[in-house]
This record gives structure tokens, sequence and C-alpha cells, in this order.
């Protein structure tokens, strides 16, 4: 037990160290991509300007929201790595799908705004464009800055299942997109100036719608894993996967109930699994831990709660289902037979029972016989193949005597005599021994082992332990308790083992 709670200890200590760890990484990459972005609109705003070129521009704005959408992010980040408190018990994580839904609102106003200028120019006017190698060292810049950025935040994205690293790395990526589709606009407008071709000139508005349009795309996905993030929706097909790898667990008969949901980077799981009632408590925490090592073989790092419901399975058989209803009555069975019983009237097989069950002392006969046939009852109605029970009530002893005290010298030689006499007739097929004689409210209290031979089986070790018993009841009127401890012989050097 104490190894088992140290490692519980070492395992959430090295967790926390790890969680620290990917905090601090996904800070770094979110704060970089912060400067990676300041510097982006404040190159593409400059050059826009002095170019003229609404398809720079475009990306300047672009860009501008991708600052604030980084800052955000970086925000997020922070906050969603708290611990869970009292009033967020499943964590902060969801700041990181409200970071991720606030995004994709920006982006969509801007690009109302970016289709709006566009149509503009095409059905109303004309701005002159002035080209430079500027514009396109700007738009190759932004796309090498764009490519760098993407590749670290979803790196860290899929490391730690970040939502908010995840859109901010999609951001960049799809600024990579745009900016080529400016450069090519930039390009036909100077094809336009070198060959006379005047309608080119609207290639750069229509650049700029091009962008506005990746940009709607990417913001409607976006949009729609927030919202089912915040919804607790799960990626499809992930139910059925876990749900498959958890029935697979050896000890499960069903898996009764699932639920899963994500928070942020972190997903919990909350899993119902039956298990045959006969199963022991450590055998079925044994499976629960199974089950939680099964979730995570899909779901590394998941916060995993396993639930075990004990039911009868197909297998149990009669004897367990017996002592298990027993125990629910408060009661405790032993010695359980079963025979079959003969039916040639009906075909149909059934089953006779006859054991023992141990009652409180306290109990009177009526109240005794009352609870017994309500398990007697109970046990015909949960399996049906019971068609007749025998049972003897006997009382489970539970309070010891009030005062026991070391029986006389007279006594003592009394219970070794009887036991001499039974040896010296050969009743009985044992050798007593570490006899211990006391008294209790007029009653001799035995205790004593009795060796039989090694190869003894355990049903005729038993019935050698009863004649001990009876006989000496029958030579001891005052004997109350007796307790015989059965043991084999002990084997001395030379000698063969005793057998019966």
């Amino acid at each position: 037990m104490v190894t088992h709670h140290t490692a519980v200890v070492e395992s959430s200590s090295s967790r926390i160290g790890q969680g620290a760890h990917a905090a601090r990484e996904k800070r770094q990459v979110a704060l970089s991509s912060v400067a990676a972005a300041v510097f982006l609109t404040l190159m593409k705003l400059v050059v826009g300007f002095m170019t003229g070129s609404l398809g720079i521009l475009a990306e300047a704005a672009h860009s501008a929201l991708d600052l604030v959408a980084a800052g955000i992010t970086f925000l997020a980040v922070r906050v969603s790595d708290r611990p869970a408190d009292r009033e967020h018990t499943y964590g902060h994580g969801k700041v990181e799908n409200l970071s991720a839904l606030f995004e994709t609102l920006l982006l969509l106003g801007t690009c109302a705004w970016i289709i709006y200028e566009a149509v503009q120019r095409l059905l109303f006017g004309h701005h002159e464009i002035e080209l430079s190698w500027w514009a396109f060292a700007v738009m190759g810049v932004s796309i090498f800055v764009d490519i760098s950025r993407s590749r670290a935040l979803a790196r860290v994205a899929r490391k730690y299942h970040s939502q908010a690293l995840e859109a901010d790395a999609l951001h960049f990526s799809t600024d990579v997109y745009s900016s080529m589709v400016v450069i090519l606009g930039l390009a036909l407008v100077w094809a336009a100036e070198q060959l006379g071709l005047p309608w080119l000139q609207h290639a750069d508005a229509v650049a700029a719608i091009g962008i506005a349009g990746i940009v709607i795309v990417v913001s409607w996905r976006l949009a729609r894993r927030a919202v089912e993030s915040l919804i607790d929706g799960i990626p499809r097909g992930l139910y059925d996967q876990v749900m498959e790898v958890v029935s697979n667990v050896p000890g499960v008969l069903r898996v009764e109930q699932m639920r899963l949901r994500r928070s942020g980077a972190e997903t919990f799981a909350d899993v119902t699994v039956q298990v045959g009632r006969e199963a022991g408590l450590e055998a079925a925490h044994a499976i629960a831990t199974a089950a939680e090592e099964a979730v995570r073989s899909v779901l590394p790092h998941s916060d995993v709660v396993v639930h075990v419901e004990p039911v009868r399975s197909a297998e149990e058989d009669l004897a367990t289902s017996v002592r298990l209803l027993a125990a629910q009555h408060g009661v405790g069975a032993h010695s359980i037979r079963q025979y079959a019983l003969s039916t040639p009237e009906t075909g149909v097989s059934r089953v006779g029972v006859e054991l023992h069950l141990e009652v409180p002392d306290h109990l009177s006969v009526e109240k005794a016989h009352a609870l017994v046939s309500d398990f007697e009852a109970a046990l015909q109605r949960m399996r049906p193949e019971v068609g007749h029970v025998v049972t003897h009530i006997e009382p489970v002893n539970e309070h010891a005597a009030a005062k026991v005290f070391q029986a006389s010298a007279e006594d003592t030689a009394r219970v070794l005599q009887a036991l001499e006499e039974c040896q010296e007739q050969s009743l009985v097929r044992c050798q007593p021994h570490d006899v211990h004689v006391h008294r209790s409210e007029g009653e001799l209290i035995v205790t004593l082992h009795c060796s039989v031979g090694a190869e003894t089986s355990m049903v005729n070790a038993h019935i050698i332990a009863e004649q001990v018993e009876q006989t000496l009841r029958r030579r001891l009127p005052e004997l109350g308790r007796i307790v015989i401890h059965v043991e084999p012989e002990a084997i001395r050097e030379g000698e063969v083992p005793s057998t019966t």
C-alpha cells in the first residue's frame, strides 16, 4: 500500500512538472507569434501605402487581425493553463475555444471590409497602383515568416492538443496562400502596364477578393470547431474508437455509459463498465485501471474516471450466486451443495440446493426464519433453475463470552484423557496436540491442532475433525465451543508420511 501511494505521488509530481513545461513552451511560441505579427503588420502597412496596392493593404489588415488574434491566443494560453478551482472544476481550457471563436469573428469582419473595398474599385473607380520591388520583397518576407511561424505553432499545438495555438497556426498558414495571391495580382498589374492591357489593372482587387474568400473558408472551419468544443462536441469516430478499446478490456462485460468532453487541450472521459459481481474488490479495481489505460491509449494524457457496476455474468456458478445473495441479506452461507431434481414429466432441468446460513445471534427463531425465507425466495427469483431449497439455520456466534477463565487442571486432564482414549480406540485418525482448555459460564472451551496425513483430501480432513468433535462431546457433556485446526503431519527424517 505504501509503495502504491508513493508511486501515485511521484506520478502526480511528474504530471505537474510536465504541465509547467508545457505551459512555458506554449506561452513562448504564442509570444513569438505576437512579435511576428507586429513585424508583418507594420511592414505591409508601410509598403501598402507606398504602392497603393489594395491587395497589400488587405494583407496588412489581415496581419493586423492576426496580431490581435495572436495577442488573444497568448492571453488564452496563459488563462487556460490555470489549474482547476472551486468555480471551474474542469479547469479553464474552454478559454482557448472562446479565443478561437473570437478570432473567427474578427476575420469575418475584415473579410467584409476587404470585399466591399474591392467591389468599389472594380465597379465604381480605378485606383492607380505604384509598383516597386518593395511590394514583391515585403510579400516574399511575409511568406517566409508565415511558413516558419505556422510550422512552430502547429508543432506545439499537436504536441499539447491546443486549439488556440492550432487556430493561430492555421492563420499563419493561410497568410502564405493569401500572400501568393497578392504577388500574383501585382504581377498581373505589372503585365498590364507592359502589355498595354488595361483590364489587367483590376487584378489587384480581384486578388483581394480571393484573399477574403480564403479567409472566410478558414474562419468558418475555425468557428464550427470552436462552437463544437464549447458545446462539448468531439471528433467524428472518436466515441466508437474509445468504446471499442474499453469493450475489449478483459473482465469488462459491457460498457454501460461513456461520456467524452474536451476542455482546451485536455480531454475528460467518464466511463461506466459492468463486471462480474463475483470479482473481488482488488480484481474490480484492476479492471478499472486497465479500462483507464485503454482510454489513454486513444487519448493520451486524458483525465479518465471509470465507474464499476457489479452484475451477474452468464458464467457465474450457483454457489457464487448463493454466497453473494446471502451477503446482501446480511447472513453468511457455507456448506453449499446442489443436486439435480428428477422431473421426467416436464423434461425441465431443475436443481436442488442445500446450505447452511449463519444468522445474527440475537434474532428469535421467528425473525431468523423470516430472514431465511426471504433469502430462499430471492434465490429462486434470481436463479429460476433452482426448484427446491433446504436451509440449515445456525447462529453466527459473533458475541464472545463475557469472561473466559483458564480451566482447572482437572478439566484439562479430562480433555486430554478423552483425546487419549480416542487415539487408543482408533476412533479418529489424527494426532491431537497443542490443546488449550478454558471455561466460560459453566461451559468448556477447547482449541486443539489435529495432524492428519499430508495427502488427505480436505473433505476427509473435515470429516475427521467432525469425528473428533463428536467424540469429545459424547465424553464431555459440558463441552461448549470447540475449534479444531487441521494440519499435515510433520515428516520426520527417516519416516514415511502417514496417509489415510
